[in-house]
């Protein structure tokens, strides 16, 4: 996923903006176009959009016909936006390969969560195995090994692992973790994250080293 990009597809400069921030916080590359066309010629021209957030009313070539134009080559996850509500637009966009349908007003950080969720999702369809150093995670049985050795997990535990291997190598910082990992809503502090990582490491043994320690900011899980 490291050059994995977000095509936002909104004929208001001002939405596409905002979108674009906070899914740059967030660090995914952002491609732009501002109507259906430019939007078809940017999907294909370049091969490493991973995710489309589209709208549907646009001028020159609207969302639904976009739609079923990469539909026609690609499986991409399409997030639909649109300021119509009516159940019949959904079924519409969900008969035609929607993978979500958001309305208009909607929160930035929601939608960041939905466009995250989605790609862990369609990642996950891959391997159900993921690996780093001496810590093997199987998704599908919700198991951990360390060092060949079973590690019994909570599911917070399980979470939070899962998350240090998907970014393993990459500095986290506590905000980010609680964000991911406890989701938006969530109303505690670092300290969570610190209790949590503590655990974590004590059940992994050796392994537990491969969480290295960021002083002033949070962590990182790196190879041993």
């Amino acid at each position: 996923m490291d050059n994995l990009k977000i095509l936002v597809v909104d004929d208001e400069e001002r939405m596409r903006k905002l979108i674009k921030d906070f899914l740059k916080v967030k660090g995914f590359s952002v491609v732009e176009a501002a109507d259906g066309e430019e939007a078809v010629e940017r999907f294909f021209a370049d091969k490493n959009i991973g995710l489309i957030l589209l709208d549907v009313m646009m001028p020159r070539m609207n969302g639904w016909e976009v739609l079923r134009t990469i539909r026609k080559v690609s499986s991409v996850p399409i997030i639909m936006l649109t300021a119509r509500g009516e159940e019949q637009d959904e079924l519409q966009g969900f008969s035609l390969g929607v993978d979500e349908y958001i309305s208009k007003p909607f929160s930035p950080k929601i939608l960041t969560a939905r466009v995250e969720a989605i790609l862990r999702r369609t990642n996950s369809m891959d391997s159900d195995i993921l690996a780093c150093g001496g810590v093997s995670l199987d998704r599908a049985s919700h198991t951990v090994t360390a060092d060949g050795n079973p590690v019994d997990l909570s599911y917070k535990e399980f979470e939070l692992l899962e998350y240090f291997i998907q970014n393993k190598g990459l500095a986290l910082s506590r905000e980010n973790i609680l964000n991911h990992v406890w989701d938006f809503d969530y109303f505690g502090d670092s300290r969570t994250v610190d209790t949590h990582v503590k655990k974590l490491r004590a059940k992994l043994g050796d392994c537990g080293n491969q969480i290295k320690t960021i002083w002033g900011m949070g962590y990182k899980f790196e190879e041993k």
